[in-house]
């Protein structure tokens, strides 16, 4: 940590953490692409004991530790920004289609301020437990409260915006659930049906080569 801190940006006022199962899963989160673009370090915790760990330390040093896969996270501003509620108030229509085909899968969507190359990702309430210590306890036996994940869209990724377009309701739901499928594999998380996602990913392959085929 005092390492981390002697690397720290002019006015960074917060100690980045991700939690992970293992360091492959952690590097390639999408997470971290807002921090990595402004060159913010992010310390990868893979092992057991580190839920633990970020959970007693809540500072250090006088510096906040901020799980970067949690909601309402506090990232640098750049030249522009706009804040979460303005971004969900502009977006508000494709939002609410959204939440409304994923029922019972998530808690909220939201427009999401850390992605830069990722059309998703998934993240914890800030009153949940964090992912990985949720797969850990369930693993070791214990029963826990059923939580929904807040699932977080890039409305500027080509994926978010083709589906914003989508007419066809029966498309739009395939491509919606497929969205937050893929937020939850890249996370780490395990999908609830991996027959119905096998189901809609061929369907979608199959529209795709028919309209290739049409041209």
């Amino acid at each position: 940590l005092d390492d981390y801190m002697a690397r720290m940006q002019e006015g960074q006022d917060r100690i980045y953490y991700l939690l992970a199962d293992n360091h492959s899963t952690a590097i390639a989160s999408p997470h971290l692409e807002q921090l990595r673009k402004n060159d913010i370090e992010v310390l990868l915790l893979t092992d057991r004991i580190d839920p633990w760990l970020v959970d007693a330390l809540r500072e250090y040093d006088g510096k906040e530790l901020a799980d970067v896969a949690r909601e309402g996270l506090s990232l640098p501003e750049g030249d522009g920004a706009i804040s979460q509620e303005v971004a969900n108030e502009q977006h508000k229509p494709l939002l609410k289609k959204i939440k409304r085909v994923l029922k019972g899968r998530v808690e909220a969507v939201n427009t999401s301020r850390r992605l830069v190359d990722s059309p998703a990702c998934v993240v914890a309430g800030e009153d949940d437990l964090n992912p990985s210590l949720q797969r850990m306890l369930e693993a070791s036996g214990q029963s826990l409260p059923e939580t929904k994940p807040i699932l977080e869209v890039n409305v500027g990724h080509p994926l978010v915006e083709r589906l914003s377009r989508e007419t066809d309701d029966e498309r739009f739901n395939a491509l919606a659930n497929v969205l937050l499928d893929h937020a939850l594999l890249a996370e780490g998380s395990q999908i609830e049906n991996p027959a119905d996602y096998v189901a809609r990913m061929n369907r979608l392959l199959l529209e795709l080569d028919s309209a290739s085929g049409a041209k």
